[in-house]
């Protein structure tokens, strides 16, 4: 457990798409929720993206480093670690059922994209993807990151190519953003754009901050999973400035979609759009998955034949809720989230005063 001053780059590129894998379900990867949350507030989305960054250095690098620091701590309990007895139990108890919600968006999104794009029918989508979801949890947690590591730089990648492109070719139209502005403002999620790019952190760090830390403990050194932590958020938020101001200039179109980034992708061409299609799939199995592993860790006591009904059972709940609309979904439950997490982002910020 002795940190080793080296850096090996190929574990930090690893750990780099494993902790992108969870951002990067259905909101992020359809563009719903980098709409909802950046996009509809215009210009000060820029303002956002920047509180973004610096919260996911901060929070991203801390849960991770704990995992690590503590891999040896029998049962270790990252929420009563940073928040105390009290309110950490809480959140122990709440995340799985929170986690479930989300898990039901992202199923939603497979639903909506597979519709929008294919024509397939939402129930088959949703049902598919719940599918796939359950097969990877059954593959274990070491599968599940060699598999998600591989997933999310490619859709980072793909989704900054459809992002450079379309601000390439329509920059232009920068000056016709404010013109956008009623119709993106009918996407806004939160009052205020300040409160908007605050909620987005904890949206994706109270949910994800199980995995972050079994991520963390999952390491073999403590610099490689801070350097993973570090090029992950960078790249994520690098990915969210360009789709935005994507989706910005293309307002009058994008507003009223439930994937924009579909869309921006067929208007280049309607073969990149098929396979943009399928990244969007993959995101979402991506985060969907990790999703699906921190929830039944909750239930480790149970065992593995438990565990696996249990897992059986979350699939089938989830492909349930996830029959809803898709951008109704994002746009109750993630602010809902983001403010139940602000407690617990100022806890780890807090705490990482002492992390050395």
């Amino acid at each position: 457990m002795n940190d080793v001053s080296d850096i090996n780059g190929k574990n930090v590129i690893k750990y780099a798409g494993a902790f992108m894998a969870w951002v990067i379900g259905s909101g992020f990867a359809t563009g719903q929720e980098i709409l909802q949350f950046f996009s509809s507030f215009g210009y000060f989305s820029y303002i956002e993206i920047l509180i973004n960054l610096a919260g996911f250095l901060l929070v991203g690098t801390a849960l991770l480093k704990a995992g690590y620091d503590n891999k040896d701590v029998k049962d270790f309990n990252h929420f009563k670690y940073f928040c105390g007895e009290k309110l950490g139990g809480f959140y122990s108890w709440c995340i799985p059922v929170t986690l479930l919600l989300v898990m039901s968006v992202l199923n939603s999104g497979a639903g909506a994209t597979l519709s929008e794009y294919y024509g397939i029918n939402h129930y088959i989508g949703a049902a598919l993807m719940a599918g796939m979801v359950l097969l990877a949890y059954l593959a274990g947690f070491d599968n599940l990151v060699r598999i998600v590591s591989l997933i999310a730089p490619a859709i980072i990648v793909f989704s900054l190519f459809v992002g450079a492109y379309t601000v390439v070719r329509d920059f232009g139209h920068m000056a016709d953003i404010n013109s956008y502005q009623p119709v993106l403002s009918k996407s806004q999620n939160s009052p205020s754009w300040i409160i908007s790019g605050i909620l987005y952190i904890p949206l994706q760090f109270l949910c994800g901050s199980t995995y972050f830390t079994a991520l963390g403990a999952s390491a073999d050194n403590r610099n490689d999973a801070r350097w993973g932590a570090i090029t992950g958020s960078v790249a994520l938020i690098l990915s969210i400035a360009v789709m935005s101001t994507a989706i910005l200039l293309n307002g009058g179109n994008t507003a009223a979609l439930a994937i924009p980034t579909l869309f921006l992708a067929k208007k280049i061409s309607y073969v990149l759009g098929a396979f943009f299609s399928i990244f969007l799939i993959l995101g979402i199995f991506s985060s969907c998955a990790a999703m699906m592993w921190s929830v039944c860790s909750f239930f480790t006591s149970a065992g593995v034949k438990h565990r696996k009904i249990l897992a059986t059972g979350i699939a089938a709940l989830t492909f349930l809720l996830g029959l809803c609309s898709f951008s109704g979904l994002v746009g109750m439950l993630y602010p809902l989230i983001g403010c139940l997490g602000l407690i617990f982002v100022a806890c780890v910020l807090s705490k990482r005063k002492s992390l050395p």
